[in-house]
């Protein structure tokens, strides 16, 4: 007869209890049917022809239609409806708000006033998630009903909130599409409508918003045009909203102003195969492309190419409607120059660039655009600004570009730092002056711009061109021009001085002074929260996991507030939390541990205790990989807490770091392990072994603090004491197999050849938990490659503060993947890892190497910045990391370009010295190689440079024999500057450290 979770058929009743919530169907005697929906416990039966009751303190009213009678008592919030023979419904909240008594009369059945019968059926509706019955069971009600009606969806709303309605798991979010749609109709301000529309825990489904225009019913236009105007406001809402808003907006008869979330809406709900009669059809679109064409970030569907369905193709259909009238040329014209001019991504200037493309613009439409166009090639992305050159480039050659506009176009050009766009500005520039020699006043002071260019190559032939129209140039100009040649290369010194003679200014000599960054100083961590409310604001914050430190207070501060006050802990994140998924999925937690929120679905009770003794022990295969294992230990650490979080057992974390590094000062863990001993409490597992993993025990405290940890005489003290005193607790090493040339075969890339071994350390594997004992050998010792993705990277630094070789060792599977891959944000770990402690051995030298020649320029940059700490602190090893890169470099695994790059970075902060020390071990390998390395002229030119700058002398085994070969190829080229460089300085003075900030 009907769906619940208990159902009896028979003579006599169907009945539903339950603490929480029952749903009972059930068939009686003849035609009589009862069914009772109830939260807080609720009876409802049904037997007899013609007879219908409900008692349940989940039930509140009773109204019943047909022969014999029905009653209904209870406190609460609810319903009890009944029509036909013998059918009785009963349905309750069980929030307590209110109370009713009714008791039914033969033939009329009814409880309390007639007027709450709809609102009742409103109820029942929404209770049961049938959204699609609640228009209609808004219109029989006035504003007085709505009202009441209003009151009670609040109280159900919140109780959906708070998880009273979590079963079945289903049933929430229809109950949350029906409160949605059922308070549009019921809210009379349109202030008030908006907030209950745009609610995030309402806005479930797509369906929901043609169902809520019809429960607004007939509004005045200006209350639909307000209530368009703030859900247009909020761009979430509004592009989840376009049905209900367009309805808004033809109701009212008003013009929304047009909004990104409006704009966004409308490119999705009307791209289709009709999308050039949907726009032709819309009197809004003028108005809306105008404002798309703007938008920082243009909807994704405008920005689609061609593809297999051209007529859903964006750009051919607006050049459509600017053919016929319907789009104003000169306006849509404007609105995509001034929009490529602003700049951005180039994924966001990818539709007003086709658009400019397809519109092909006349001469003179360029011509009244021209600052923008020259704005565009200064500063636009790569490939929008080579289309501004080339426009610009037709009008030159016209004839129609002023000279003025040219010098300052080309000034803006030769900033940039792409080679093709700088040498076809020279180009450019060489035409103009062949075909109109007068103007070398104005375009050689531009040009010398490229004279600071990092590619001598540009330099030279800036400084020919130069060169070529000099005499066409008055005294003045000329000593500009001689100013400006003090930013050429040294290598070009000398064809300055031929060229500018006495106006070009003695070379002024200065001794050398290498320029590194201050070393990092160790920053103390805060305490933890000292208010439960302070503690919410820092769990709410978004991605808290990538904020190691920050993560690790909030962590210990909830721990502690817990401890002292599980109750109003628990309340406030009730509070702060309403509506998350670990709150209302039953197997959130089964495959994830989703950071924090373990711990507080632990603490609310949340949690089956059976899966949280499983994770507490879970260990590792002896196949996982190393990144598996780091963010299994930060894993271990949050079940340990979701099980023990509120409880004496756990009133502190020990493994809180006191360092931003991740580190903890050894007497400060000996001071909190004397506290557990005062309390009486054992160390939870891995909090301890944390905490152990992180005590610095090269800190020249160390010996003191094992000497109390002694004195303790708890295990967990011995444990600490015998920790400190050893010299290598834990270590790893790294090698790799031969590499095969075939490249089908498994040991041709470098994450199938990397061996990680981590040493056999029997204590570790004896007294650590089982997420932890991978660090005493208990992973196998063979390549591995990682086929999962990456998550928990931000963490991984503060797992082995202590033992930075070890980490690097985790870290070198997914770096390799940054170098033969196209991975992005592996060296997010190598600035901790910089500025951690221990030893420097090959696989801290290793994660650099990766990390300089990493695909994507941040990851290049973020290893650069660790090289620089680890020069700075007296760290590194330049000659070994530069033999790391010559086997790469060599076997073609890191690509010259990519290193060059970074090495020029490097150099550029100052550190000309340090960069050159690197490259000078590199160097020899590839340039002994049977065939040139390509793209090795780049890392020459960096060196070159280098040593011009910091005036280094000797010899590179190879570049000789290179330097004397035929040819005027860049490898050859630079060579040959490279040895100029290396003879002239090998007379030089040793040079000074210099830091910045000291």
């Amino acid at each position: 007869m009907g769906d619940g979770v208990q159902s009896g058929t028979g003579k006599s009743v169907g009945a539903a209890m339950g603490e929480d919530e029952g749903v009972g169907v059930g068939t009686g005697i003849g035609e009589g049917v009862g069914v009772a929906i109830g939260a807080g416990g609720a009876e409802g039966a049904a037997t007899g022809t013609g007879a219908g009751e409900a008692i349940g303190t989940g039930a509140g009213i009773a109204t019943g239609a047909g022969e014999g009678d029905g009653a209904a008592a209870g406190a609460g919030v609810g319903v009890a409806t009944g029509t036909g023979a013998g059918m009785g419904v009963a349905t309750g909240t069980g929030m307590g708000v209110g109370a009713a008594e009714a008791s039914g009369t033969a033939g009329a059945g009814t409880a309390g006033a007639r007027g709450d019968d709809g609102v009742e059926k409103l109820l029942a509706a929404v209770c049961a998630g049938r959204s699609g019955e609640v228009p209609a069971l808004l219109v029989p009600l006035d504003a007085a009903a709505r009202k009441r009606a209003l009151t009670r969806l609040k109280a159900l709303r919140a109780e959906v909130r708070a998880g009273k309605w979590a079963t079945p798991p289903y049933h929430p979010n229809r109950i949350r599409s029906a409160l949605y749609v059922a308070g549009a109709g019921c809210l009379p301000t349109a202030a008030a409508a908006a907030s209950w529309l745009g609610a995030r825990d309402l806005l479930i489904w797509e369906e929901d918003k043609p169902l809520a225009l019809a429960a607004l019913g007939a509004p005045t236009p200006e209350w639909a045009a307000d209530l368009a105007a703030r859900l247009a406001a909020r761009r979430t809402v509004a592009e989840n909203s376009y049905p209900l808003l367009h309805g808004l907006v033809i109701r009212s008869g008003y013009t929304v102003a047009p909004t990104d979330g409006y704009v966004t809406g409308w490119t999705w709900h009307i791209t289709d195969d009709r999308l050039l009669e949907r726009l032709r059809e819309d009197p809004q679109t003028p108005v809306l492309m105008a404002h798309a064409l703007a938008m920082a970030e243009p909807p994704e569907r405008l920005t689609r190419p061609l593809g297999r369905r051209p007529g859903r193709h964006w750009p051919s259909a607006l050049l459509t409607l600017v053919g016929e009238g319907v789009l104003d040329r000169a306006r849509v014209l404007d609105l995509c120059v001034s929009r490529l001019l602003r700049g951005g991504p180039i994924r966001n200037l990818r539709l007003p660039l086709e658009m400019v493309r397809l519109l092909e613009p006349e001469a003179e439409e360029l011509r009244a655009r021209l600052p923008d166009w020259i704005g565009i090639a200064a500063d636009a992305p790569s490939l929008v600004a080579g289309y501004a050159q080339d426009v610009l480039t037709e009008l030159a050659s016209a004839g129609t570009f002023p000279v003025g506009a040219l010098a300052e176009m080309t000034a803006g050009v030769l900033f940039r730092t792409e080679k093709k766009l700088v040498r076809a500005q020279l180009a450019l520039v060489g035409k103009v002056l062949a075909r109109e020699p007068g103007a070398a006043g104005e375009l050689l002071p531009a040009v010398t711009e490229a004279f600071g260019n990092e590619d001598t190559d540009v330099q030279e032939r800036a400084l020919k061109l130069v060169g070529r129209h000099l005499p066409a140039v008055d005294a003045d100009v000329r000593r500009e021009l001689a100013e400006a040649a003090g930013l050429l290369s040294p290598t070009h010194r000398q064809a300055a001085e031929q060229l500018f003679g006495a106006d070009l200014e003695a070379e002024e000599t200065l001794p050398y002074e290498e320029i590194l960054p201050p070393v990092p100083e160790a920053q103390r961590v805060a305490p933890p929260a000292t208010t439960v409310e302070e503690l919410v604001a820092e769990l709410v914050v978004r991605r808290l996991s990538e904020e190691p430190v920050a993560f690790e207070r909030a962590l210990d501060g909830l721990v502690r507030h817990a401890h002292r006050d599980r109750a109003a802990v628990t309340e406030a994140v009730r509070e702060a939390f309403p509506w998350t998924g670990w709150q209302q999925e039953t197997h959130y937690f089964t495959h994830e541990t989703h950071g924090v929120h373990v711990v507080l679905a632990g603490l609310l009770g949340l949690l089956n205790q059976a899966l949280v003794d499983f994770r507490r022990s879970k260990g590792h295969p002896s196949d996982s990989c190393p990144h598996q294992a780091l963010t299994g230990v930060l894993d271990a650490r949050l079940w340990e807490a979701a099980g023990l979080v509120g409880t004496d057992a756990l009133p502190f974390l020990l493994a809180t770091p006191t360092w931003h590094t991740g580190a903890i000062d050894p007497l400060v863990l000996v001071e909190r392990l004397r506290e557990y001993r005062d309390l009486g409490v054992e160390p939870a597992p891995a909090d301890l072994a944390q905490a152990l993993l992180r005590v610095l025990r090269a800190d020249p405290s160390a010996g003191r603090a094992a000497e109390e940890a002694a004195a303790l005489g708890t295990p967990a003290g011995g444990r600490l004491a015998a920790w400190l005193r050893e010299e290598a607790a834990v270590g790893a090493s790294v090698r790799f197999l031969r590499r095969d040339e075939n490249r089908a075969l498994r040991t041709y890339w470098l994450p199938d050849r990397l061996v990680a071994d981590f040493g056999e350390r029997p204590a570790v594997r004896a007294e650590f938990p089982p997420a932890f004992q991978w660090l005493g050998g208990a992973l196998e010792a063979t390549p591995r490659r990682c086929h999962h993705w990456v998550e928990g990277r931000a963490q991984w630094s503060t797992v082995l503060p202590a033992d930075r070789e070890v980490l690097a060792v985790c870290l070198l599977p997914t770096l390799t993947s940054c170098v033969e891959g196209d991975a992005r944000g592996a060296t997010e770990p190598l600035t901790a890892l910089a500025e951690a402690d221990g030893p420097v051995g090959r696989a801290v030298l290793l994660t650099l190497a990766f990390g300089l020649g990493g695909v994507d320029a941040d990851d290049r940059l973020r290893a650069v910045d660790a090289v620089l700490v680890l020069a700075a602190r007296g760290e590194l090893d330049a000659r070994q990391l530069g033999a790391e890169l010559a086997w790469l470099v060599a076997e073609g695994s890191v690509k010259p370009n990519r290193l060059a790059d970074a090495a020029r970075t490097a150099a550029a902060t100052g550190a000309y010295g340090t960069v050159w020390a690197v490259l000078a071990a590199m160097l020899p390998e590839p340039l002994a190689a049977a065939k040139p390395v390509r793209g090795l002229g780049e890392v020459l030119a960096v060196a070159a440079d280098c040593v011009e700058r910091c005036g280094a002398g000797g010899e590179v085994a190879g570049l000789e024999a290179l330097a004397s070969g035929r040819g005027s190829s860049q490898l050859v080229g630079q060579a040959r500057r490279l040895l100029n460089a290396l003879r002239q300085g090998a007379d030089q003075p040793l040079t000074e450290t210099v830091r910045i900030g000291l």
